[in-house]
């Protein structure tokens, strides 16, 4: 256990040595969701006024939607760094090394994770700004950030393994667009459940999106369940640990093919 945590700590600090040499992917990550904030915020407030809508302003709806939004698209192109490595051969000369398997994906995850924390803490500070109120204080934002580092660290772990079954950059793309966006739009981040048609609302049921943004706005709401939120976090680290298990498992199918 504790040469995996040095190895993983080891991965996770090269991770971000390279980020820190690009700062701006954190900026050019932020723009879609500012956008979201800034222009879907004024243009859909009227949404606040239907019947059987529960929040008292969209901004605050739809500002933890932002927040995972942002976790999962960051998560799921984390895999394009994983072909880079495998294109300069920074993949094989690791595989070779004594580092233990599964810190390969740890490392990843935990930067992906760190970037998340920053950019929700950003997201935050905005909506914060645009007039959005946050219940339960710091253990609702808590549980905020918590929902999204566990959907991203999934959907970082996928990537990563889907990078070294596929091994080029045009199939992960197309592979995560087919994925990724339905899954976004299938679910509450921009609607309360009950006001979608009844065909998304079963599918959203089992999107680990809507997952992590039920429980998230629940966190922040007044009138929290928190047997919920209980539940919902639950699902989204079961998830990791499965999604874990399978990025490992690629690295024997990667290496059985070279």
């Amino acid at each position: 256990m504790k040469e995996l945590l040095s190895h993983s700590l080891t991965m996770t600090d090269r991770d971000l040595r390279r980020l820190a040499r690009q700062p701006w992917w954190i900026v050019v990550t932020l723009v879609q969701p500012v956008i979201w904030l800034l222009l879907f915020g004024p243009l859909f407030k009227g949404i606040a006024n239907i019947p059987g809508f529960h929040a008292h302003s969209y901004i605050q709806f739809l500002t933890p939607g932002v927040v995972i939004m942002t976790a999962f698209f960051s998560g799921g192109w984390n895999g394009m760094a994983t072909i880079d490595d495998l294109n300069r051969g920074v993949v094989d000369r690791l595989l070779v090394s004594p580092l233990r398997r599964s810190a390969f994906f740890i490392g990843h995850v935990l930067q992906t994770s760190v970037s998340i924390i920053i950019q929700a803490a950003i997201i935050v500070v905005l909506a914060y700004a645009m007039g959005a109120h946050f219940a339960n204080g710091a253990l609702g934002l808590l549980v905020l950030f918590t929902a999204a580092v566990l959907l991203g660290g999934s959907l970082n772990a996928v990537s990563n393994g889907l990078a070294l079954i596929f091994r080029r950059e045009e199939t992960l793309i197309a592979t995560l667009n087919v994925f990724m966006l339905p899954l976004t739009f299938l679910s509450s981040a921009f609607m309360q459940q009950n006001l979608i048609p009844h065909w998304m609302q079963v599918g959203a049921r089992f999107n680990p999106l809507n997952w992590a943004v039920q429980a998230s706005r629940s966190a922040i709401s007044s009138g929290t369940d928190w047997g919920s939120v209980g539940t919902h976090l639950g699902l989204l680290a079961g998830l990791l640990v499965v999604c874990m298990a399978f990025a490992t498992r690629t690295i024997h199918t990667y290496q059985s093919s070279v």
